[in-house]
């Protein structure tokens, strides 16, 4: 859905000119997601937000009562989810950690470590003995695993399946569990595998994956007559921005990992999903300036851009978009601009032809002065964009149907 829930429309038409743009998160319509993700997964699956997605506090904590913890990527992140959600569980991953990021994270106690190296683990090993002397640490290997069959081909953003940076190769598996088991790092625990391959996979796609990395895992607890306790499949739950209507079926989902949990007593699964959570919470809502036209086309150039809103530059696609006409008079004395045509390309105030939100949006008579609202715009939006190109003003800020709202 990105049509504004009747909390967001009705914000996004009561903010003043001056107010906007602004991001417009529904708690409500956050929760009620989440609650219904969390009762599609069997009982042996635990289900941890990546924080990496939206970290506003607000977020964290809605998301509290339907998580069973928090994966967090960086030392940044494990303090800010740390203060936000205090006492939750959290899963430290990510490649590139520091000697000072795992440090803080045997300091704040976090309950998972996703290892991404052979270095990595000797590190934590080494930072074990000093920072926490005498506790058991748990570890969970992060594998690049291997997945037949072209199941990755057509993925817009694949960690694994192919050279990439992330995690450890599967040649590697072997020495990992004996530097783990053979009294070589006293203080780490083997408690299972982690693989995340792949992000944008449908339920088939993710289900298929899943079975390899649980395959895989299993046959080198048998290899070393070990017990894994834990099997991280990773996130990467697709989100449809073209056809913002469908959504990743977690029923479906849930069916499969209910079969697959099933054939492994004793296991459990963790998925770690950030913008499948997310994404259908958020919407940037903003106020057209001018109605251009040029060569043929039309633009509508609005308040803000991709320097808050840099999804679709990113992904290079149009951020799906509903249009709020405004019914306030025009309060100026010189004519209102407004669209000729049926299609318009909405472009923010940046200086660069780059900063195109959405293309040929069906908005017949669209006027300087009405309001566009931004779905999909709940996770990898404010978060991963550039603020401060040309120093516009930041936007505002409000999180609707919480006990207090802002």
């Amino acid at each position: 859905m990105t049509t504004p829930t009747p909390l967001v429309r009705d914000r996004a038409l009561a903010l003043s000119s001056e107010e906007l743009p602004a991001y417009l998160y529904d708690l409500t319509a956050l929760r009620e997601h989440a609650a219904a993700v969390r009762a599609a997964l069997p009982e042996r699956v635990e289900l941890y937000y990546a924080a990496k997605a939206n970290p506003e506090p607000e977020i964290l904590t809605a998301l509290r009562p339907y998580v069973h913890g928090y994966e967090v990527s960086s030392g940044g992140e494990l303090a800010h989810v740390g203060k936000a959600v205090p006492g939750s569980p959290l899963a430290f991953g990510g490649p590139g950690k520091t000697p000072a990021e795992l440090a803080s994270a045997l300091e704040l106690g976090v309950e998972r470590f996703h290892v991404e190296s052979v270095y990595e683990l000797h590190m934590l090993a080494a930072l074990a003995v000093r920072q926490a002397p005498g506790r058991r640490i748990t570890v969970l290997p992060r594998f690049n695993l291997p997945v037949g069959d072209g199941a990755l081909d057509s993925v817009s953003l694949a960690m694994g399946g192919r050279p990439t940076p992330f995690g450890l190769d599967p040649d590697q598996a072997d020495d990992v569990v004996r530097l783990l088991t053979d009294g070589t790092c006293p203080q780490l625990e083997l408690r299972g595998i982690h693989a995340h391959l792949a992000s944008g996979l449908e339920a088939a796609e993710q289900l298929a994956v899943a079975s390899s990395i649980v395959s895989w895992s299993a046959g080198l607890a048998a290899r070393h007559d070990i017990t894994l306790h834990e099997v991280v499949i990773g996130g990467g739950m697709a989100v449809d921005y073209a056809a913002p209507e469908r959504r990743f079926d977690w029923a479906a989902y849930g069916a499969g990992l209910e079969r697959l949990t099933a054939a492994h007593p004793g296991l459990t699964l963790r998925i770690e999903p950030g913008r499948a959570l997310t994404a259908y919470c958020g919407w940037y809502a903003t106020e057209v300036l001018d109605v251009k036209h040029s060569h043929g086309e039309e633009f509508a150039v609005v308040r803000g851009g991709t320097h808050h809103l840099r999804t679709p530059a990113t992904k290079g696609h149009d951020q799906p978009c509903t249009v709020l006409p405004s019914d306030a008079p025009w309060p100026h004395p010189w004519p209102r601009s407004a669209a000729r045509g049926d299609r318009v390309t909405l472009t923010g105030q940046l200086c660069t032809p780059k900063d195109l939100l959405s293309r040929n949006v069906p908005a017949a008579g669209l006027r300087a002065g009405d309001r566009v609202a931004f779905g999909l715009a709940g996770a990898y939006a404010w978060n991963i964009s550039h603020h401060d190109f040309l120093m516009h003003p930041r936007p505002g800020f409000h999180f609707l149907g919480g006990t207090e709202e802002g």
